[in-house]
């Protein structure tokens, strides 16, 4: 499997989600628009990404691409499943979504922005979009618990 960011501003998160997707065995995470890198564009490395992921973004592979969109369709190209997570009035339960270990090599998830979430533009070319059940009042979690969540279960029910 391998990640999507969409405009994800904070250091800390993708920081996280690095270290996390090592747990999963995550192939390879595309940082997309203005989602902060390993290395900025200065070579220098970026501290406060690097202290949260430990390390691990060191040996995750991860490529920087501008346009989220044109990736996807890229992808598409390619024979990726794209899964999105978001609310939306398309979404499925992530409780009931299973991808068999053969077909999981070859999806994408994306997450994006906790202000913004994903565009219609990235959502129309989804696969399929997927959302957290939740049963306290807010409607969302910080990106990288959900893609804690959204990642264990992948990984762990096909």
């Amino acid at each position: 499997m391998i990640v999507i960011l969409h405009n994800i501003r904070s250091n800390y998160n993708v920081g996280s989600i690095f270290r996390t997707a090592d747990a999963f065995g995550i192939e390879k995470i595309y940082l997309c628009g203005i989602t902060p890198q390993p290395i900025d564009r200065f070579g220098r490395k970026n501290n406060a990404l690097s202290k949260v992921a430990l390390g691990a973004e060191e040996y995750i592979e991860s490529e920087y691409f501008k346009s989220t969109t044109k990736l996807l369709d890229k992808l598409k190209t390619q024979g990726y499943t794209i899964v999105a997570v978001e609310l939306d009035k398309k979404s499925e339960s992530l409780n009931k979504i299973k991808i068999s270990k053969s077909k999981l090599k070859k999806t994408a998830l994306v997450l994006g922005s906790e202000t913004d979430g994903l565009s219609n533009a990235i959502l129309k070319r989804a696969d399929k979009i997927i959302e957290i059940p939740m049963s306290g009042k807010k409607e969302s979690l910080n990106v990288s618990v959900a893609f804690g969540i959204v990642g264990y279960q992948l990984t762990t029910s096909s």
